[in-house]
């Protein structure tokens, strides 16, 4: 009897110096999505911490460190707070559009800007536009970028000030990478609205769930994510509440 699909091999990554935490190595566990059934193990292997780059499957096997733990949003019990209700209002004027997974040069000059001014040293830094068409566009899976504008302009497309490449998984939406304007003036805090958006898109198709990736705890750069309540942590004994009293305030905004 043949089986319904075949078993993933996977691999691990030599340890290379953690971005996150100074002092400690990092190293990686993944396989490749490919074939008729890539689509079902992504979303299995979602829900036990992997995330998609590209057509890789990864998540961190870090010897003698476990800093880096799954989060997720529940999208149905997430209740804004004063501060949130107030960012969706003033980002309200922006059109936004969940748009085919095809990169464009507006997409990757914003993303230069953004990397430029967030993560200048980071391991995205290098990043050439053929590099950035492979990461929009190479996706084994159901993908969309969704496009942040401001309002049209005499009927034509307002400028791109956010985006953020989604991965539409069984139960839920993944964040695998957005990038946006960073102007604190013009666009305050517009990365925090890109999530409570995709917390609205969730809901909106009865999804229960919005995957954000890793919190490092102990991380300045990832102490946001635990602004949205509630969100589960994945541990030894599967996803759990994340308790109020471990959420890290971070003064700058995403």
């Amino acid at each position: 009897m043949t089986a319904p699909f075949r078993f993933p091999r996977f691999f691990v990554t030599s340890p290379q110096p953690c971005p996150y935490l100074p002092g400690r190595q990092e190293r990686k566990v993944f396989t490749e999505l490919s074939g008729p059934n890539a689509t079902e193990l992504n979303d299995a292997l979602g829900r036990i911490g992997f995330r998609r780059s590209q057509s890789v499957a990864y998540r961190p096997s870090c010897a003698g460190c476990t800093a880096c733990v799954s989060v997720r949003v529940c999208a149905h019990a997430f209740q804004p707070n004063a501060t949130q209700r107030k960012l969706v209002r003033r980002h309200a004027d922006l059109d936004v559009s969940a748009c085919r997974p095809w990169a464009t040069d507006e997409q990757y000059t914003l993303m230069r800007r953004y990397l430029s001014a967030r993560h200048p040293g980071g391991g995205m830094a290098a990043m050439d536009e053929s590099d950035f068409a492979d990461m929009v566009e190479h996706s084994p899976v159901n993908s969309v970028i969704v496009e942040y504008r401001e309002p049209s302009n005499g009927g034509r497309p307002g400028r791109l000030v956010g985006c953020c490449l989604t991965d539409r998984q069984a139960d839920g939406l993944s964040m695998v990478y957005s990038f946006f304007d960073t102007d604190q003036d013009a666009r305050p805090a517009l990365g925090n609205y890109i999530i409570l958006d995709h917390i609205t898109r969730a809901r909106a198709a009865t999804l229960p769930y919005v995957y954000l990736g890793y919190w490092v705890q102990g991380s300045a750069r990832m102490a946001y994510k635990t602004r949205y309540r509630p969100i589960e942590m994945l541990g030894p004994n599967g996803w759990v509440l994340i308790p109020e009293d471990t959420a890290e305030p971070v003064p700058t905004p995403a």
